[in-house]
């Protein structure tokens, strides 16, 4: 990879498009005088023409010349690719879960334009892959709406065009957060939706207050003209009038809060300087406020389809030396359901807690739930019919004996 970085390095110093910028402009000029020459008297129409051609080619040759160095590095550039990126056969397609699912393949597409706020492309896009996939069954309810994975799933769809209205009051207030340093509408949302985002345990309301109050202490909007004493005030104002309902739960962070106070003119050194200086803290909190709001609407925080990709780009390289592996030992692929080998996904691509069963070294399904004897350990249901036999047996890891019907089911 430092090869291809070390080509990108040398493109940018090398290419220079200054002089193929002002030779455009300068056939941009020409055309322009030969049109108004033209519209001012028609009848020189076809003189003006004749002459024309000549300099617009030779000014084309010039700009091609301009550009011979960009395309020599462009070249350059892709041969560095083909070589470091050889072209390798894809992992076979025998078995696609979601070959006869296209429905559900639409709305994944349609739902990722609509998260990456590309409203009209959405639309175009659900209209013309099929007759309604998110037609809406009943009455949306706001953020309560469930969206479902699709029709035949047996979960409530949601209309698109009640996604498209939430997504976009989201990417408005994402916009005031980030680029006007705003935070009113994101706090008037969070007050509308205090009750649901109390009952997840979510803190986004007083960290959206937190950041209102830094804010108006360090300066917020309106402050560049007050003194350091007015911008306390203004924030202590404030803490008065919006901290009083998070004492409960936030006391000793709100305490923290009115202490910086006292170091005010010396905030940057003192304890309170995490809080205060927190370069980071407006983007943080537009990715817990992004996360919240889909977490209301019942979606992920990250785009499922983006997911996919990702899990899928990783995977890949493993595969590929698995089908080699499996070429050169002439072997095949006989577990349909589950991958022959572990593929290193970061655990934020976790979704799903598995088991695997100690005794059998397979890992639990449905149809093979793990089971929890009396003594507290766990394995498989296949491995326990094994063991017991139909009367009592011993516990492979301890002295502990029960009977097949004194253990329970787990789930994951």
């Amino acid at each position: 990879m430092e090869t291809i970085f070390q080509e990108n390095r040398d493109g940018i110093t090398k290419i220079s498009l200054a002089k193929s910028i002002v030779d455009v402009q300068i056939i941009i000029d020409i055309l322009s005088k030969a049109r108004d020459k033209i519209a001012s008297n028609p009848y020189e129409a076809q003189e003006s023409l004749a002459r024309l051609q000549n300099r617009v080619e030779r000014s084309f040759e010039v700009v091609g010349k301009d550009l011979t160095e960009v395309y020599g590095v462009i070249n350059r550039h892709s041969k560095t690719l083909d070589k470091q990126f050889k072209d390798k056969s894809l992992p076979p397609t025998d078995y696609d879960a979601l070959s006869s699912k296209h429905a559900l393949i639409d709305r994944a597409i349609g739902m990722h334009f609509l998260r990456e706020g590309q409203f009209a492309v959405a639309s175009a896009f659900l209209t013309e892959t099929s007759p309604d996939p998110l037609q809406d069954m009943r009455p949306a309810r706001g953020l309560h709406a469930q969206a479902s994975m699709g029709n035949g799933l047996g979960v409530e769809p949601l209309s698109s065009e009640a996604l498209r209205r939430q997504f976009a009051s989201m990417y408005h207030i994402l916009e005031e957060m980030r680029n006007e340093r705003n935070l009113m509408p994101a706090i008037q949302w969070a007050n509308e939706n205090s009750a649901e985002l109390e009952a997840r345990g979510s803190n986004l309301e007083f960290e959206l207050e937190r950041l209102q109050f830094v804010w108006l202490f360090t300066g917020g909007p309106g402050g560049m003209h007050l003194d350091l004493f007015a911008c306390q005030q203004r924030a202590l104002e404030y803490a008065r009038n919006e901290f009083c309902r998070f004492q409960g739960r936030y006391l000793r962070d709100i305490q923290r809060l009115i202490g910086a106070v006292a170091f005010g003119k010396n905030i940057v050194e003192s304890p309170y300087q995490q809080i205060f200086c927190n370069q980071g803290a407006w983007e943080e909190l537009a990715t817990s406020f992004t996360r919240e709001f889909c977490s209301l609407l019942g979606l992920s925080a990250d785009s499922p389809l983006y997911i996919a990709a990702t899990a899928g780009a990783i995977s890949l390289p493993t595969l590929q030396k698995l089908q080699t592996i499996m070429r050169v030992k002439r072997t095949e692929w006989t577990s349909q359901h589950e991958l022959p080998v572990e593929v290193p996904l970061p655990s934020s691509y976790r979704f799903h807690s598995i088991f695997v069963c100690p005794v059998s070294k397979e890992q639990t399904t449905d149809e093979n739930p793990p089971m929890m004897m009396p003594c507290g350990h766990v394995i498989a249901r296949e491995s326990l019919n094994r063991l017991s036999k139909g009367s009592r047996f011993k516990c492979p890891y301890c002295p502990g004996e029960s009977h097949q019907r004194d253990a329970k089911k787990v789930f994951l």
